[in-house]
């Protein structure tokens, strides 16, 4: 396999940043287009050049009929299943964006069906590839600070987010869009799986605003060696603050620690006669007209694999596992209660 033809399941925002990529990327190719709305589809396609052939409103048909050999699901986080469990069943590997899925029964659902076709799969759980968590990641390996002891992280977005970003806010949550992050970074650095967790939650802000979902999630997660980590995941951060991301990370093991804080960072500011922000340098930004952040090197790193058939950094199990902690996590806000993560 030479050259990997992809099929996008999805034309929003982060769908054109799956397709720049594809065609950015040297052995890949942006091929086939599917989404609900046939007019934002057809801009899509029109936009990188792609035939009326290409353009599809049932994911179903672009499987069936297109000229593809992968497919990014790049739909909101609560439409994952179907689609990936058809990529698997028509003999599609797939990247599919965070989450998995949102329940135990949908994650067990496309664990077999991957298994069963013997197709691959990766979660696009990008933050394994920021600066920010590799360079503490190899250090820890390397035994610089020693054994994970302890670690706060808090992922917070603005408000907007939730409000006017994503129209499917309410069929989601905090947890789903940024914890999922946070949990994989933490089982990362720990190299350990969360045996339990307590979590706290609160509502009513974004609920006054017609967002019927959680405010804030606070968590302890006890891992199975015995670090402790404190998660802290809201949506509700002023929409005046310069990034839309807050994001803060200490980790410390038994002879050294790491403070991350990039968001508050004044490396690059930037002040109009409107506004006055921070440009993100590390996410997901465009020099000389290419996506060069590193929330695209995942993106790259699934059609780099596929061709070496080399393993994905990301892998099926970290994916599971991470949908199994968050739905723990979500169980224990409920309950008020420590509750002991079931894999």
């Amino acid at each position: 396999m030479s050259k990997i033809r992809m099929g996008i399941v999805g034309a929003g925002t982060w769908g054109e940043t799956h397709a720049f990529i594809y065609n950015d990327h040297p052995h890949a190719e942006f091929a086939a287009i599917c989404d609900m709305n046939a007019e934002r589809a057809k801009a899509l396609a029109a936009k990188f050049n792609l035939p009326d052939s290409a353009v599809y409103t049932d994911h179903r048909d672009m499987l069936r009929t297109a000229d593809i050999d992968a497919v990014a699901i790049v739909t909101p986080d609560f439409a994952h299943t179907r689609v990936a469990v058809d990529c698997a069943n028509a003999g599609k590997h797939f990247i599919v964006e965070k989450p998995l899925t949102t329940t135990r029964e949908e994650a067990d659902e496309i664990v077999e069906a991957v298994r069963r076709n013997n197709v691959r799969m990766m979660v696009d759980l990008h933050s394994r590839w920021s600066p920010l968590f590799a360079i503490p990641r190899q250090s820890i390996e390397d035994g610089e600070i020693g054994v994970p002891h302890s670690a706060y992280y808090r992922l917070n977005d603005i408000k907007w987010v939730a409000t006017d970003m994503l129209p499917w806010a309410a069929k989601s949550s905090i947890l789903w869009f940024l914890g999922y992050h946070s949990v994989d970074v933490l089982r990362w650095l720990f190299d350990d799986e969360v045996e339990r967790v307590y979590s706290v939650s609160r509502s009513g802000i974004l609920k006054s605003e017609g967002v019927d979902t959680e405010d804030l999630y606070q968590t302890i997660l006890e891992f199975r060696k015995g670090g402790i980590a404190t998660m802290e995941n809201g949506w509700i951060t002023p929409n005046t603050n310069p990034n839309v991301n807050d994001m803060k990370l200490n980790i410390t093991g038994t002879k050294g620690m790491f403070n991350i804080d990039p968001t508050h960072s004044q490396m690059l500011e930037r002040f109009t006669e409107t506004r006055a922000d921070r440009p993100d340098l590390l996410v997901k930004h465009f020099i000389h007209g290419k996506p060069k952040g590193f929330a695209y090197e995942s993106i790259r790193h699934f059609v780099d694999q596929l061709i070496t058939g080399e393993p994905f950094l990301v892998t099926m199990e970290d994916a599971y596992n991470t949908t199994m902690v968050i739905l723990a996590i979500m169980e224990s806000a409920r309950k008020r209660e420590p509750v002991v993560v079931q894999y």
